[in-house]
Order: structure tokens, then sequence, then C-alpha cells
């Protein structure tokens, strides 16, 4: 059940990572309209983060480091990218649900953080 765990968090995580390089210029300019400075450096940055965590999560490799930047990815981006309370009245509940899935995202990335040093089954390193 852990691996499974692993291989859904960690995969669904990467490919969003991979859609930070595949769809660059699109998000770079949601996030450019969100206040992120220098958007175009910022999403290849966080896809990185979130390819790397989500990559290393997955397959066991590097747990302390693979979690930690998924941590620091949730930490960073979320109140930035899912402002609801910030947001027009129509975007709320879509931006109230999005921050909400990502704290609870945040929450399985400290605990994965907090048994990284331990030994995790079928990891390949």
């Amino acid at each position: 059940m852990f691996l499974l765990g692993r291989l859904l968090f960690g995969g669904v995580l990467a490919f969003n990572g991979l859609n930070h390089f595949l769809d660059a210029e699109s998000m770079a300019g949601y996030a450019g309209a969100k206040g992120v400075p220098a958007p175009g450096l910022a999403v290849p940055a966080t896809g990185g983060l979130l390819l790397f965590g989500g990559l290393g999560v997955a397959a066991g490799v590097l747990p302390t480091l693979a979690a930690g930047a998924l941590v620091v990815f949730l930490l960073v981006t979320t109140p930035v990218m899912h402002d609801f309370w910030a947001a027009p009245e129509e975007q709320k509940q879509n931006e109230m649900i999005n921050f909400l899935k990502n704290v609870a995202m945040t929450g399985a990335a400290l605990a994965l953080l907090a048994i990284s040093t331990t030994a995790w089954p079928y990891a390949l390193a």
C-alpha cells in the first residue's frame, strides 16, 4: 500500500511538473497574472521541483530531498496561486478547492518527509 500511495502521489506531481515544461508559455502567463515575479523562470523552476520530487517519492530515491522539494513547492505556491480570499466571486470556489487540495498534499508531503530517513519498501535506492 505504501508503494501504491507513493506511485500515485509522486506520479501525479511528476506529471504536473512535466506539464510546466510542455505548457510553459501559458503557465507563465497565468503565473504572471497572479503576480509571480519572473514567471518565465518560476514556471520551469517549480516544474523541476515537482518533477524531481514526484519521481523521487515514487521511486524512493533521495526521499528526504524529494519530499522536501514537494513541501517547498506546495508551501510557496499554494497561497500565491490559489488565493481564494482575493479571487473574484465567480472564481472563489475553484480557488478554494485547489487551495485545500494543495493543503492536503502538503500534509502528505510532510508525512513522507517525516519518515524519509527510514528505509522505504520497494525503493530503488
